[in-house]
């Protein structure tokens, strides 16, 4: 039997999406251990009951935050216009310089996230295995198509040139990005 709509669930959407847009911009700002409940709260401007009725606890809060970076990485991903498998990788990858060129680049939300959660078995942490797991799969799909002869090792070297590019854009500048990006995926890909 389906539920009827009630009349606070507009409200609760955007309340939820209020909190969300909150943490996501104090979280990513600022690191999310340095950044409270309450100054989320205040933020997004609800109240505490509201928080916790969206949320029981801040990890839950952190979890949303990494879902939704991912279902939007995963979308952007998506979109691409279908094309041959090596393009496509050099699209996933170019995603990179878009990502670090736009302004107020802070490293990769999900390295971030993971400095501070070091245990593996945490919710937030298998949040960002789950993300990590969907790339290398991605593009370990795309070299298996593209004859690769061994696209879980190339895919797990990307993945790793991807964390090394997202870090190097906040710790060198990004201005160098998209030509390392296209250069490495360049010489990766045709020494195969």
């Amino acid at each position: 039997m389906r539920q009827k709509k009630s009349e606070n669930q507009p409200e609760a959407s955007s309340a939820r999406r209020r909190l969300l847009d909150a943490a996501t911009r104090l979280f990513y700002e600022g690191g999310i251990h340095a950044v409270g409940i309450d100054r989320i709260i205040a933020e997004a401007g609800v109240a505490k009951a509201t928080f916790y009725n969206h949320f029981p606890s801040k990890d839950d809060l952190v979890v949303a935050y990494l879902e939704e970076i991912d279902r939007l990485g995963r979308a952007a991903v998506a979109a691409l216009p279908k094309q041959p498998p090596r393009k496509a990788i050099s699209a996933i990858m170019g995603r990179i310089s878009e990502a670090v060129t736009a302004g107020g680049w802070r490293g990769c939300p999900f390295l971030n996230a993971a400095a501070e959660y070091p245990d593996p078995a945490s919710p937030v942490r298998q949040a960002i295995d789950a993300r990590r797991a969907w790339y290398h799969d991605s593009l370990e799909n795309l070299l298996a198509e593209d004859g690769d002869p061994a696209p879980s090792v190339t895919a797990s070297l990307l993945v790793a040139l991807s964390d090394g590019l997202l870090e190097s854009a906040y710790l060198d500048g990004a201005e160098s990005v998209p030509a390392l990006v296209r250069e490495a995926v360049a010489r990766l890909l045709d020494r195969r």
